[in-house]
């Protein structure tokens, strides 16, 4: 296998080695309009004109593919989307068939691999070659990392390691390119290795074409690192604030789904909590509390998150000190929130349940009713209209107090996965109960699958990214 080492200067624009073809070469120097040519090669002056022209013709060739698979990179949205566009640009820049990546994470060392025309088993078999033999782990060296690698034929390479050729011809991999992408600044980022279904090899166009374009997309995919990496520290963070775990409660099965929202897009930021009492009761809550205000938009998701934690730890200790009278479990609530979050308002369900006695008491502040899930299909639990906390000089509302059956689910839900079932705020919470109602018995007696259920098939055709975190609790009575 060929190691190219950094040379002391590049070409800006991609050359082309004599005689190469599709590519375009260099350009012929003219003499001056007007100096008549030389006797011996007057008649001759049409051909290198025409020459001239299809090397022309060919750069721009190459500079308009340069420019398209650009194009196509900076429309790319999120990491997955990037990697795919560097994988399949590099694959037709170069010509070849199929393709893997590899990001470097942040403790060092290759991530999981991105492949193009790979399977998943072929990714896995690839992640068994050792690190001294693996072209990815060489070109994402932080010394000596090479500018390129290149075999003509992998299986016939005697500068390949074993295994690497013995993959080499179970896979069907001919020849093989590499490149690193990496900046000045943040030092190697990605790997990128290109296959040919035979032995084969990029011309020195082609490989000039994928260092251009791969020198373009390593600073873009600096800034999609970073963002991911940014995303999942909150997201982990934000986790952190809700119950790592469900109580197991003797006659009560429990289970939860929160699929949060960017930070970058949300407004607010939902909780679900189940809580066991020192009586034997369990007190279950979901709420979500609002950004910095009224008007606060996108943006606003992180300050929410923070206060969210510090509701969902107050609503806690409340149940404990009042966890059988809902109304003033949520009636504490608002004072909290008018006197420590005072820009903040948050909607909220709180319900007490008796599981042996089946009994269910539950207010809510201006939050979506619960579904009860029974033999007779699906219903609303409606409790009394009410405004969320934090937005009337004095809340107050009513409490429901009702007995389930055997067998029964509570479903209680945050506004965004009402808003995801439907069009509308009402439609998709009538699509919710549908849903609920119509799910098949093995699936409606298990609360885990009820929940996996509902998301599955409830969401609301959406193309725009989701701005509201959806939450769902199930309560299954034995």
């Amino acid at each position: 296998m060929t190691k190219s080492h950094p040379s002391t200067s590049r070409p800006s624009t991609p050359t082309a080695e004599p005689g190469e073809p599709g590519c375009a070469g260099g350009l012929t120097v003219l003499d001056p309009p007007g100096r008549p040519a030389p006797a011996d090669t007057a008649d001759d002056t049409a051909a290198p004109s025409a020459a001239v022209q299809d090397r022309l013709a060919g750069r721009l060739s190459e500079i308009t593919s340069l420019h398209e698979h650009t194009e196509r990179l900076a429309r790319a949205r999120g990491l997955a989307a990037t990697l795919d566009a560097v994988l399949a640009s590099g694959a037709a820049l170069l010509g070849a068939s199929r393709g893997v990546l590899v990001t470097l994470l942040p403790g060092g060392g290759p991530g999981q691999p991105v492949g193009l025309g790979l399977d998943r088993a072929s990714l896995g078999a690839l992640e068994t070659v050792p690190t001294e033999q693996s072209l990815l782990a060489r070109l994402l060296r932080e010394q000596d990392r090479p500018e390129q690698l290149h075999s003509r034929d992998l299986a016939d390479d005697p500068a390949v390691g074993g295994r690497l050729r013995e993959l080499a011809v179970h896979l069907g991999l001919g020849g093989a390119y590499g490149l690193p992408l990496a900046t000045a600044e943040d030092g190697p980022l990605a790997a990128a290795v290109w296959f040919y279904d035979r032995p084969a090899e990029p011309t020195g166009c082609q490989r000039e074409l994928a260092r251009h374009y791969c020198e373009i997309a390593a600073p873009l995919l600096a800034k999609q690192l970073e963002a991911e990496r940014v995303r999942r520290t909150t997201e982990a963070l934000r986790r952190g604030l809700l119950p790592d775990h469900l109580p197991l409660t003797p006659g009560l099965r429990l289970a939860a789904r929160l699929v949060p929202a960017g930070l970058d897009r949300s407004s607010g930021s939902d909780w679900y909590d189940a809580i066991p009492l020192p009586d034997g009761t369990v007190g279950l809550t979901v709420g979500s509390v609002s950004g910095d205000g009224p008007g606060a938009g996108p943006g606003s998701a992180p300050g929410a998150a923070a206060a969210m934690g510090r509701v969902r730890a107050a609503l806690r200790a409340y149940a404990v000190l009042e966890g059988e009278d809902p109304v003033s479990v949520l009636g504490d609530l608002e004072l909290l929130l008018k006197t420590t979050e005072p820009s903040r308002s948050a909607t909220a369900v709180y319900t007490w349940v008796e599981p042996e006695e089946r009994r269910i008491t539950m207010a809510g502040a201006g939050h979506c009713p619960p579904v009860l899930v029974g033999r007779r299909g699906a219903e609303f639990v409606e409790t009394s209209l009410s405004a969320p906390l934090g937005m009337l000089a004095c809340w107050e509302a009513p409490g429901v107090e009702f007995t389930a059956e055997r067998g029964d689910t509570l479903l209680l839900y945050t506004e965004g996965l009402a808003r995801r079932c439907g069009p509308t705020l009402h439609a998709g919470q009538a699509n919710l109960r549908r849903a609920a109602a119509d799910a098949p018995r093995d699936v409606r007696i298990d609360p885990d699958r009820l929940c996996a259920h509902l998301l599955a098939v409830c969401p609301f055709p959406d193309t725009a990214p989701a701005t509201d975190d959806l939450t769902l609790l199930a309560a299954r009575f034995e």
